[in-house]
């Protein structure tokens, strides 16, 4: 069911770790940004935006891990876009001739016989330094950093006043660092403060899993998240309410103690992981 989270964004949360597609209303259809997760959960939307009279006319994912590059016929064959790093990254993938095999080792076992493969990441990178979704719709501005995965970009949606994070800024999930980075800590800290120049631009967060946040949350999260990375650099255990025995997932205790010890172990090599 799409709930209005602001005038023209509309938000779809499947069941998967709460994950959020987002819909934008413009002129003669929506943008549709990281359109869901499962087959019926993408029928549902579909359903909804025809009860609404409005076709997709774009798409754009956020970043390349395969959850949110996900599509389906239900919604048409508009354009689809993405960074042009998040446009090549998934490229790359898709050239190896095992590639649906490599995505499935990281599909959720009770889901992954229900989720859409077919048209996955199949995206237009959109020139390098973009600055905005290109559509008959509201400005949509792009905001591109290098934290948790190449050519991730958050949405400032400007009229509405509304910041589509991405896999960032969640109350469930803790920062979750590229590993793959020269300097994972940096990066993603550069990124937080990207957002901290938007703040007095938006009065909603959408992250890509978890609730939506209201007036004043876009500064808390914010602050979280950095207390977070920032323990990591410093070596100590961050007090946050995403890991720990209050984790809202069981295993994202797992994951924190995987990424300390990874930095560790990158400066242990000689690395810079700041």
């Amino acid at each position: 069911m799409l709930n209005q989270v602001a005038e023209g964004v509309l938000v779809h949360e499947s069941e998967f770790i709460q994950s959020n597609a987002v819909v934008v209303r413009g002129w003669a259809g929506v943008l549709l940004i990281d359109p869901g997760i499962t087959v019926d959960e993408m029928a549902d939307l579909a359903h909804d935006l025809r009860e609404l009279g409005e076709p997709v006319v774009a798409g754009f994912s956020t970043h390349p891990d395969w959850d949110h590059l996900l599509w389906h016929s239900y919604f048409g064959d508009a354009p689809r876009y993405g960074t042009a790093r998040c446009a090549a990254s998934i490229r790359e993938v898709l050239t190896h001739a095992d590639w649906k095999d490599q995505v499935a080792e990281g599909l959720p076992p009770e889901y992954a016989d229900d989720i859409p493969m077919e048209q996955l990441g199949l995206i237009t990178g959109l020139p390098d330094g973009a600055t905005e979704v290109p559509w008959d719709g509201p400005t949509v501005r792009i905001l591109e950093h290098r934290a948790h995965a190449p050519g991730h970009a958050a949405l400032l949606i400007e009229d509405s006043r509304v910041l589509v994070a991405g896999d960032m800024l969640s109350d469930i999930l803790m920062p979750f660092l590229d590993l793959q980075a020269e300097h994972p800590l940096e990066d993603y800290l550069a990124a937080l403060d990207l957002f901290d120049s938007v703040v007095n631009e938006a009065d909603a967060i959408i992250p890509g899993h978890g609730s939506v946040g209201g007036d004043g949350q876009l500064r808390a999260r914010i602050d979280l998240d950095r207390a977070y990375v920032q323990a990591l650099r410093d070596g100590r255990d961050p007090e946050d309410p995403r890991v720990g025995p209050s984790a809202p997932l069981e295993w994202l205790g797992d994951i924190h103690e995987w990424q300390a010890q990874r930095i560790a172990e990158m400066r242990a090599e000689g690395g810079t992981p700041e």
